[in-house]
């Protein structure tokens, strides 16, 4: 049995940036961290007892013959991609719910991905985990999706992501003193929403026509290094919260599915109790909602937003991991096979009997 875990993220700046569509023709930045928050995948090989080879376990469960009837379309095209002919159990847990502008569909990707390569036998880089996962989303599924998400899950850590012209991605840690690390952990605060969105079609809404946001997003990307310099310098911290503020008004430019009213009163009325800054996490439209907030004002902004899950999180720095090996003794492919022409042979032996 294997067990892999995997981290969602948070980003701070330059998400847009990040889509291939326009990195390759300017190039792009994205500021970003994983959180001790994550993604669990569970998979064994499947005992040859059951007339399914394969079973998946989400919000849903399937039990089917070959991958080509999964509808799950991840756990689908990781299977083909990997040309996993072998029966194979897998089971999803999370941390944080599905569609909350956190990552997850990438992280789910990327741990399952982790997981079946640790199945078979095979230890992933972080770059291979990174690029396999983007390439799954973005070519097999053809998702409108970008591509911080899988390399922040897969190398996991507060990071300056650069997305070069050519398609490869420069992931360069932020490397914080203890007391600053400490300084910018102690001001940020996460609630949820409620609102659950496909982050594909906010998406879709603005990477169409991103040659018409040219403004917008050199403007996230800009803020990127604004952000990494005050961060290495003395200035205060504050002015982290401002560039957020800032950068999510650029982001609500991009288009009218990025936030709503009702998202706008919980933005503004945390404003009013003291936070500095935030955005609605991943492509917007719901999810969650990051603030930065002094800690004095801590209190104050919680009994605001007293009607929304708080969500306490602390930076990690692992990324996607396999915490669980136990290569347990397998079933050969040869009984696989012969088990599973069995039971056709007796099902057509049934169906002809019925017919008689």
């Amino acid at each position: 049995m294997i067990i892999s875990r995997t981290p969602y993220r948070i980003s701070f700046f330059g998400g847009g940036t990040d889509y291939p569509t326009w990195f390759r023709k300017h190039g792009g930045a994205v500021l970003a961290t994983t959180i001790n928050k994550y993604c669990y995948i569970t998979c064994r090989y499947l005992p040859p007892f059951f007339e399914h080879r394969l079973r998946v376990v989400y919000s849903k469960i399937e039990s089917c013959r070959n991958y080509e009837e999964i509808t799950h379309p991840a756990v689908r095209e990781v299977l083909r991609f990997l040309e996993f002919d072998r029966g194979v159990e897998i089971h999803h847990d999370g941390d944080l719910p599905a569609r909350s502008g956190m990552g997850s569909s990438s992280a789910f990707t990327v741990g399952l991905l982790h997981a079946m390569y640790a199945l078979k036998g095979v230890m992933p880089s972080k770059q291979q985990l990174a690029k396999e996962s983007i390439y799954i989303e973005q070519e097999c599924l053809k998702e409108t999706v970008g591509s911080q998400d899988q390399a922040l899950a897969a190398y996991g850590g507060f990071n300056h992501l650069t997305f070069l012209s050519n398609g490869e991605i420069a992931v360069r840690p932020i490397v914080l003193s203890p007391d600053r690390n400490k300084e910018l952990d102690s001001c940020f605060m996460l609630f949820y929403t409620g609102i659950i969105r496909t982050a594909s079609n906010i998406a879709d809404s603005y990477v169409n026509d991103m040659e018409a946001k040219k403004r917008q997003l050199r403007i996230m990307k800009d803020l990127v290094d604004e952000g990494i310099s005050i961060l290495n310098s003395g200035q205060d911290i504050e002015g982290f919260g401002e560039l957020m503020h800032e950068a999510w008004l650029a982001k609500r430019s991009l288009s009218t599915q990025v936030s709503s009213p009702q998202l706008d009163e919980l933005y503004e009325r945390a404003i009013a109790a003291g936070a500095i800054g935030g955005k609605l996490t991943g492509a917007g439209g719901g999810g969650f909602l990051l603030l930065f907030v002094p800690p004095g004002s801590r209190k104050r902004v919680r009994e605001t937003l007293s009607k929304l899950i708080y969500v306490p999180f602390k930076f990690e720095y692992s990324g996607s991991q396999v915490i669980f090996y136990d290569p347990e003794e397998d079933y050969s492919d040869l009984d696989i096979e012969r088990k599973h022409r069995k039971i056709d042979a007796f099902k057509e032996l049934e169906k002809t009997h019925q017919e008689k």
